[in-house]
């Protein structure tokens, strides 16, 4: 019963710090999105595709036997 009274005091406590959020409606939050995409749509690699020098994946060094 300890166990179970924690466990719904944790409830109500993380409930709690929810009501306090600001919220958004939906509609707002996506227009918000794909503005930001579009403003930074040159800058993402994958639309754009890699160069070397920008490649976060390409190997530093190669491998060299001795």
């Amino acid at each position: 019963m300890a166990a179970n009274l924690q466990q719904q005091r944790s409830i109500n406590l993380q409930l709690r710090r929810e009501v306090e959020m600001e919220r958004m409606p939906v509609s707002v939050a996506c227009s918000l999105m794909m503005k930001y995409m579009l403003e930074h749509e040159e800058e993402d690699c994958l639309l754009s595709g890699f160069t070397q020098k920008v490649n976060p994946f390409r190997e530093k060094n190669s491998c060299s036997i001795l």
